[in-house]
């Protein structure tokens, strides 16, 4: 069912914290680009989420938003993540390691965790700098927004699957196809994720 759209836009407003006139703009660039449909005077009537998930990894790549440090856990993925729930930060795991958490996709090789201090937090899990041959990255997010959503599943917190899929599509190596596979996972399972 559409909604009108000043009750919409005000809504959105209030969940996101921005102006109705921001959303009222930003709703008329994404009708423009087809992202979402809008009928009658204005109201919204879809959105194509999978093509919004695109264009957002595509406008704001992982590497951009957040300060990127490697590092080497020896004793392999699992080790780390039965490591997680002791973690005294805030974190979400995000990636490859989280897709496999919601959709068994591929076994992951490489951790992606948001976590504001990685430093500290990295010392904290016993993780070692690798400026080569990492096996887990730790990103320092420009803005909470990464921990929207997030879940947890046997004490581990795991992105919100949106989060996780935009991630995974411009992440390194094998990323790329995972955040595609995730994608198709997500449309032929939405009650399973959706809110």
């Amino acid at each position: 069912e559409a909604l009108q759209r000043a009750d919409f836009e005000e809504k959105l407003a209030a969940l996101t914290g921005v102006t109705p006139g921001y959303v009222s703009r930003v709703l008329t660039h994404l009708d423009s680009e087809a992202l979402v449909t809008r009928v009658g005077h204005g109201r919204l009537a879809s959105v194509d989420w999978p093509a919004l998930l695109r264009r957002w990894a595509q406008d704001a790549p992982l590497e951009s938003r957040g300060d990127v440090l490697s590092f080497l856990e020896p004793r392999g993925l699992p080790a780390l993540v039965a490591r997680l729930p002791q973690s005294k930060e805030r974190y979400a795991v995000t990636a490859g390691l989280a897709a496999a958490a919601f959709a068994p996709i591929a076994p992951p090789r490489l951790a992606v965790i948001w976590m504001h201090d990685a430093a500290e937090s990295a010392a904290h899990l016993g993780l070692r700098p690798a400026p080569a041959g990492a096996n887990v990255l730790l990103i320092e997010p420009s803005d909470d927004g990464v921990f929207e959503g997030a879940t947890q599943r046997e004490g581990v917190w795991y992105a919100a699957p949106s989060q996780v899929a935009a991630d995974l599509l411009t992440s390194p190596g094998r990323g790329p196809a995972e955040g595609e596979e995730l994608i198709q996972w997500m449309q032929a399972n939405e009650e399973a994720w959706r809110r």
